[in-house]
């Protein structure tokens, strides 16, 4: 059907990674050129005491609570979306099938949005209870 635009498509792939490659090895070696250059003019000395592991402060990210609740909660819709159409099949016999179709698109649409922000939310809230026990 779009026959037209795989050729260039791919001739637009092939020449972005062409130039990637060539720019990651140029990169590669002003670096080096770079740590040379400062290399001959570095004094150990300079960095005594200070190179040591960093002390790190106890600072939660979220993002895994966020993030496993929104699948939860997409996997929820997805399931819930399926659940009322297959039940809404048996007694939707006037609609042809192409509004049937466009109905459950809706409807799953819907359900994973719905659903996904709920999962949000009550990440959210989580984490506002922990943030509050510390």
């Amino acid at each position: 059907m779009m026959d037209f635009i795989t050729i260039p498509v791919v001739v637009g792939i092939v020449c972005i990674g062409i130039y990637g490659l060539f720019e990651l090895f140029a990169r590669r070696k002003e670096r080096l050129a770079i740590i040379e250059k400062i290399g001959d003019k570095l004094d150990i000395s300079a960095f005594e005491g200070k190179l040591r592991l960093p002390h790190y402060v106890r600072n939660f990210s979220f993002s895994a609570l966020k993030g496993g609740c929104l699948m939860a909660g997409i996997g929820l819709g997805l399931l819930v979306g399926f659940l009322i159409n297959s039940n809404s099949a048996d007694y939707v016999e006037n609609i042809d099938k192409w509004r049937f179709r466009e109905i459950a698109g809706v409807v799953y649409g819907a359900s994973v949005l719905l659903f996904g922000g709920i999962a949000l939310i009550i990440a959210f809230v989580l984490e506002l209870k922990i943030a509050r026990k510390k």
